[in-house]
């Protein structure tokens, strides 16, 4: 089970788009991926730099801003793999949001990359858009996360109120029983009495 997940967290972050490909929808990135172990995250953080190091050592045949673009691709990957764990690990609103600024920060940082390739306005406009799609993409995780959070605190004050109208249910039922006792006399008052006390948890 937990090679299959360090497998679908390597592959998670395997595709960095460039500069118009930046708005992809942000529920698709939300979705909480299953728990995993602190052995697997290791694992995963392991493979990470491995296969960063393989990356980078491919860049080294490349020149230029070729090179730069493939470089920012290698750190990229190996950022969004270990954000993808990290959230796999922890399994929290934050952790996932976190993963989901470190793919947009890694797809901007190659797409500034390849904006190099132009210049003059049309540089100028790459590099706005693809600092635009960043702050989206932000903006995007941040709202996701604050509904998660709020939805796990609804759930929460939800069970409370439960706990608490079970509590007062009982606390009803227990002064009934004990009104009923009062019919009673004596002994047969006394053993009603703790029956009621013992039923009910008093």
């Amino acid at each position: 089970m937990s090679k299959l997940m360090i497998a679908l967290l390597m592959t998670a972050g395997l595709s960095l788009a460039g500069c118009a490909a930046q708005t992809s929808a942000p529920t698709a990135a939300a979705k909480p991926m299953a728990p995993i172990s602190k052995e697997a995250y290791d694992a995963a953080v392991k493979n990470a730099e491995a296969q960063n190091k393989a990356d980078k050592d491919a860049c080294a045949s490349r020149s230029g801003n070729a090179k730069d673009i493939c470089l920012a691709e290698a750190n990229g990957k190996e950022k969004v793999a270990k954000a993808n764990a990290e959230a796999a690990y922890k399994a929290t609103p934050k952790a996932r949001e976190d993963a989901r600024v470190a793919r947009a920060e890694a797809t901007h940082g190659v797409a500034k990359e390849k904006c190099d390739d132009l210049s003059g306005n049309a540089k100028d406009v790459c590099v706005k858009e693809a600092d635009a799609a960043l702050v989206k993409a932000k903006a995007d995780a941040k709202v996701d996360r604050v509904a998660a959070d709020t939805q796990q605190d609804s759930t929460a004050k939800q069970a409370d109120a439960r706990q608490q109208a079970e509590q007062d249910k009982r606390d009803a039922d227990y002064k009934v029983a004990v009104e009923k006792c009062d019919a009673l006399s004596g002994s047969a008052k006394s053993t009603c009495v703790s029956d009621a006390k013992l039923r009910y948890g008093k």
